[in-house]
């Protein structure tokens, strides 16, 4: 089954084909960051608009490069949410015109199941159960994986997520839009122990989160120093340092209550270096796993949704003719594979 998939939540345009045969056949992402760096951050309606204006030459290039016509699809996805209503509206309506046109079956896919799913383009023979951690702008949650369509929610953050609160701490240290990744990336040069920031909601059991108060105590620490070059590439590591070793302790904790051997970590923040090398000593030291996605399919992208899609539209879940979409969707209420 040759299926389309379109990813168009927020500020990145993503389309892909992936073959159930073949594997994935192509792929391509277009990125709105120039076009909301003036403003510091995602403006829905521009975003609504570059999507409008990018899906079909995108879509076009794909099926180019996976040399196939579109009337060689066999199914469409698309998310339906969560993310941004309007922008969210033009790949599902695109994507159900489509599958109209054609008379082949469409899906919306929750985008943080496509995230939650993405390793599994690097390697289908992983298997639930397993734990999955998913970090990004939006999400950081803590998910136990027992089958397709089977989520127990573990843990999540209660206020910013990590994503989030590397983004807003490198704009309150006047780092350039986007700041999340200007910010690991300053961490690179810095000194670790410098600045010793605390690990929220460690001290106490539970997974939750909490990164709103480590983005202030970043604040207080900029304000006092000299604020020179070399002291921003401190912070910037301690912060990193802190949210690292945050994830990591939950993500052990998730482990042990599930007695699970495989951690899956997907979203943006799992493409971050330091935290991929800390969860895999902490993996190795207990004789499990970790997986990740390649770091090009843990930001926003079509082939995590064409993936996802897949799998729902083989085992015959298909949506019908209306075009419907949510800002907000709680996972655990997908249907079971």
């Amino acid at each position: 089954m040759k299926v389309l998939g379109i990813e168009t939540s927020c500020d990145e345009t993503g389309v892909a084909v992936y073959d159930t045969v073949a594997g994935l056949r192509a792929h391509a992402l277009y990125s709105q960051i120039a076009l909301h760096a003036d403003y510091g951050g995602v403006v829905p309606e521009l975003a609504s608009r570059d999507h409008v204006r990018k899906l079909l030459p995108l879509v076009r290039q794909t099926l180019a490069e996976a040399g196939l016509a579109v009337s060689d699809l066999d199914g469409v996805a698309y998310t339906a949410g969560p993310g941004l209503v309007g922008a969210l509206m033009v790949g599902a309506a695109s994507g159900r015109a489509l599958a109209w046109a054609l008379g082949v079956p469409a899906i919306g896919v929750h985008h943080m199941e496509g995230h939650l799913l993405a390793p599994l383009l690097e390697d289908s023979h992983l298997q639930p159960p397993f734990v999955a951690l998913l970090v990004s702008g939006g999400h950081t949650q803590l998910v136990f994986v027992q089958g397709i369509g089977r989520y127990q929610l573990l843990g999540e953050t209660l206020d910013d997520a990590a994503g989030e609160a590397f983004d807003k701490t490198a704009k309150l240290m006047g780092l350039p839009y986007p700041g999340g990744p200007e910010l690991a990336r300053l961490a690179e040069s810095g000194r670790s122990g410098l600045f010793k920031f605390s690990r929220p909601m460690t001290d106490r059991p539970g997974l939750d989160f909490s990164f709103s108060g480590l983005k202030t105590q970043v604040m207080l620490a900029w304000k006092a120093s000299d604020q020179s070059d070399p002291t921003r590439a401190d912070i910037a590591r301690g912060f990193e340092d802190a949210v690292v070793e945050t994830l990591a302790i939950k993500c052990e904790r998730a482990l042990d209550q599930c007695a699970a051997k495989t951690l899956f970590v997907a979203g943006g923040v799992g493409a971050n270096t330091r935290l991929r090398e800390r969860l895999q000593r902490m993996a190795g030291k207990r004789g499990a796993r970790v997986c990740f996605p390649r770091p090009e399919f843990c930001t926003d992208n079509g082939a995590m949704i064409a993936f996802a899609g897949a799998l729902r539209l083989v085992a015959g879940q298909h949506a019908d003719a209306s075009v419907t979409v949510h800002a907000r969707w709680d996972m655990a209420s997908l249907p079971a594979v």
